[in-house]
């Protein structure tokens, strides 16, 4: 019978990246068809995934780092694009001195949770003089850094579970000060609540209180930060990792999303593989009539997905 291959539907790029990829092709095209040829420089990968960063560089697209735009001196409007990961407002007024003119690419669920991270920075008092506010998130993060840009760095970030025990351990985290917990977009639902949890239990401890009377403070205000559609692709990759004898995960090996992603499928279906395009797949993992299911992250083009099943179905 040999192999068969699906791919998961809802795998593919979220609509943050679409809408700041669909912004730079829309730019470079009319470059094109003006015959001006400018380049298009990105701030930052647009997408974490090498194959789509190639093909895009190949259409006129420039990516640089902090450090790029700290040592250009002055540019004649070119064009800088914020990706979908958002930056700090110090970030933008550089730019702006330099001369370029932006293009904010910034995902509205990421422009969203900075709205509400700066409401909380003024309710709980700039220089946390009423309180704290902590994001679960990855240190060095775009998103994250963006966050910590709307606050002045005065938040504490934890990457997990035992970062949070260390922060509470070392006293970095107050437990006995007003809290309100935001998570980056694109964590682990489950992990984020899990976090959470253990937050509350150990706010409520230091006041020796139970949970349930402890919540009637409202000292700890958890908001629910989590891009709606990342969450929703955390129950159904689990599901889409049991249909399937093997997964196969494709993502850049920078994709912060990509690593939760694939750990998931990887919990709940052991033969998971993480590669980044067709050149990673070896055919001694696969054995003869395996259900085959082929899925990615947020930053995996939907093109890319195509190729590696096609380079799947060529191995009967």
């Amino acid at each position: 019978m040999g192999l068969s291959v699906e791919i998961d539907s809802a795998s593919g790029f979220c609509a943050g990246v679409i809408g700041a990829i669909t912004k730079a092709e829309a730019f470079l095209e009319k470059s094109r068809k003006d015959g001006r040829h400018r380049k298009l420089y990105s701030l930052g990968a647009i997408v974490h995934n090498d194959l789509e960063l190639q093909r895009l560089e190949r259409q006129g697209l420039v990516t640089i780092d902090k450090d790029d735009l700290d040592e250009i001196r002055k540019v004649d409007g070119e064009s800088l694009l914020i990706r979908a990961h958002g930056e700090p407002p110090e970030t933008f007024a550089l730019a702006g001195e330099k001369g370029f003119n932006i293009i904010d690419c910034t995902c509205p669920v990421v422009v969203k949770l900075q709205e509400r991270i700066k409401e909380a920075y003024t309710r709980l008092g700039k220089d946390g003089r009423k309180g704290q506010i902590i994001i679960f998130g990855k240190i060095g993060h775009a998103e994250v850094l963006g966050l910590l840009g709307q606050v002045g760095g005065n938040a504490i970030v934890i990457e997990d579970m035992e970062m949070l025990e260390e922060r509470i351990s070392d006293g970095t985290i107050d437990l006995t000060v007003p809290t309100e917990v935001f998570s980056q977009t694109t964590k682990s639902p489950a992990e984020y609540s899990s976090i959470c949890s253990r937050l509350e239990e150990q706010m409520a401890a230091a006041r020796e209180l139970s949970v349930e009377r402890f919540k009637g403070t409202h000292l700890l205000t958890v908001h629910n930060t989590i891009c709606a559609q990342v969450a929703s692709r955390h129950a159904r990759l689990s599901k889409f990792a049991l249909e399937h004898d093997i997964v196969i995960f494709v993502a850049g090996k920078a994709s912060s999303n990509g690593k939760v992603l694939c750990n998931l499928c990887k919990s709940v279906n052991i033969r998971t593989y993480h590669i980044g395009g067709p050149a990673d797949i070896r055919k001694e993992w696969f054995r003869d009539d395996d259900k085959v299911g082929v899925c990615g992250a947020t930053s995996t083009p939907k093109w890319l997905l195509d190729e590696v099943a096609d380079c799947i179905r060529g191995l009967n």
